[in-house]
């Protein structure tokens, strides 16, 4: 039997039967779509946080609580509370040569108001070298002085939107705001700066490191430093002279016991790609687990239809259709319901994909929408191999059936 006839067959039973194909097919659509929309979500997130790294400089050192070794973050950097790292840590390594300025963070969420406006936002207590080391500017009034740290001044710096939010067309400065029912003065507003580390830096609020620290938080400690290289070439050894630091402020003789981490923005980059691919690998084989689903789907559906269909087999093999023809009709009758739900999964992962990209724009976010081949080819591949491999046992025990006992089968 030629192929091209054998396709139009396989297309003939596929059409007569449009509900049982389509349900059949769904579990291979659903699988395909969720492979497609995780790889493109997982390249365009990869995206997203690599440009905002680099983005920050590329002569920045993060100093962050808990050790850690030289293949991934600290433990802090999941949300553990790691309490080792002070404000008198930063004082010192601004002291080193190389480094042009210091800034210590500590952030925290509540509910801040104005009037009759209040909205949640994020807050953070933060030193005056902010500016320097971040690479921003404000649009109107000033930062946080050293003056404004050391008295624990209520002072507070908006971000842009968080301005626009709280008093609209009306000029924030040397107001009064409540951040969890603290009063603020306003002194500053922050030039846009859109999102950053999956935030959107327009909505904070700034306020002094040990003002948050004592009045909103009650803790001493910070949750991270970043330093300011003079250089490029100079990061090696202020990263160095960071760590020695350190070690004689913590009192650490042995270098495997320290509790912090040190790491350049380079570094960063590199943990930061091998951790958003680990992470998109995991769920793209999760995803991957609906297209085995669907392939026993279609397995139980080919032994419906070798049941249904046994006369018309031990038929074609008392008219001359070798063991062969038979394997290779319902192998491709397989692979053709497959390929055709991969088709439609892929399409239907691109749209949501697509949905993804422009919803999460809409917050801020430079999102970019990113359908690689790879993972177009990948889910093709998927969808057939599927459909070959569960196809392949009710194939084989078709064409296995004699013609006198599939002739004589009710």
């Amino acid at each position: 039997m030629r192929l091209s006839n054998t396709l139009k067959y396989i297309w003939g039973n596929l059409v007569l039967n449009k509900s049982r194909s389509f349900l059949t097919m769904l579990g291979i659509i659903i699988g395909v779509a969720a492979v497609i929309s995780i790889m493109s979500v997982g390249a365009s997130a990869q995206d997203l946080l690599l440009a905002q790294v680099k983005a920050m400089g590329t002569n920045l050192i993060g100093i962050l609580p808990g050790a850690s070794d030289d293949q991934g973050p600290p433990s802090s950097a999941f949300g553990i509370e790691i309490t080792t790292l002070k404000y008198e840590d930063a004082l010192d390594i601004k002291k080193l040569p190389h480094v042009l300025a210091v800034c210590s963070y500590i952030t925290g969420r509540g509910t801040v108001s104005y009037q009759k406006e209040a909205y949640e936002f994020n807050y953070v207590g933060l030193t005056p070298d902010y500016p320097v080391v971040e690479d921003t500017a404000f649009a109107a009034g000033r930062f946080i002085k050293q003056e404004d740290l050391d008295n624990l001044a209520r002072v507070a710096v908006l971000g842009s939107q968080a301005a626009k939010k709280l008093f609209g067309q009306e000029n924030p400065l040397e107001k009064q705001i409540k951040v969890n029912q603290i009063v603020f003065k306003v002194v500053g507003v922050m030039k846009e700066r859109g999102a950053s580390g999956l935030q959107n830096q327009d909505e904070q609020i700034y306020i002094p490191l040990k003002t948050a620290q004592k009045i909103m938080l009650g803790i001493d400690y910070v949750a991270y430093i970043r330093a300011k290289i003079d250089r490029e070439e100079n990061i090696a050894p202020a990263t160095e002279q960071i760590k020695q630091v350190l070690r004689f402020r913590h009192r650490i003789k042995d270098p495997a016991k320290d509790d912090f981490s040190v790491r350049s923005t380079a570094q960063a980059l590199d943990i930061l790609g091998t951790v958003t691919q680990a992470l998109k690998s995991f769920l793209v084989a999760v995803a991957a687990i609906s297209l085995i689903v669907g392939g026993i789907g279609i397995m139980n559906i080919m032994f419906v239809t070798v049941n249904e269909r046994t006369k018309e087999i031990g038929l074609r093999k008392a008219v001359g259709a070798k063991r062969k023809d038979i394997l290779l009709q319902f192998l491709l009758e397989s692979a053709a319901m497959t390929l055709l739900g991969g088709l439609v999964g892929i399409i239907l992962g691109i749209l949501i994909s697509a949905a993804i990209a422009l919803g999460v724009n809409y917050f801020g976010y430079d999102w970019k929408f990113i359908i690689t081949p790879l993972a177009v080819f990948l889910s093709t591949l998927m969808a057939v191999s599927v459909g070959l491999v569960f196809g392949l046992w009710p194939a084989n025990r078709a064409s296995l059936l004699s013609p006198m006992d599939a002739l004589r089968r009710q």
